[in-house]
């Protein structure tokens, strides 16, 4: 029973540790969310809270916690790729609202 206790146990922290993000993974996160912010501003419809989700994506890397920090750049590079795809909308939409 023990062997399979610490095997079970050594098997998890394994996994653990595969799934522990690392600077680089932030890295790469941020620089998807930062174009995709790049992209809503060209389209003319940024978002406060997509500014306010990079902000905590930095400040949670400058203190180590780069699980946090990527889940973070995700939620801003997600709340960009929203703003691209209202502004899109948009585009078309007005003309729904025109009295004729």
């Amino acid at each position: 029973m023990r062997v399979w206790i610490c095997l079970a146990a050594t098997l998890f922290s394994a996994g653990a540790a595969l799934a522990a993000s690392t600077e680089a993974d932030f890295k790469n996160a941020l620089a998807a969310a930062a174009a995709a912010e790049q992209d809503a501003g060209a389209v003319k419809n940024q978002w406060i809270p997509t500014e306010q989700a990079l902000a905590a994506a930095r400040k949670a890397a400058a203190a180590g916690d780069f699980d946090t920090a990527v889940v973070e750049a995700k939620h801003a590079e997600a709340l960009a790729k929203a703003s691209i795809a209202q502004a899109k909308e948009q585009q078309s939409a007005w003309r729904a609202g025109v009295i004729r």
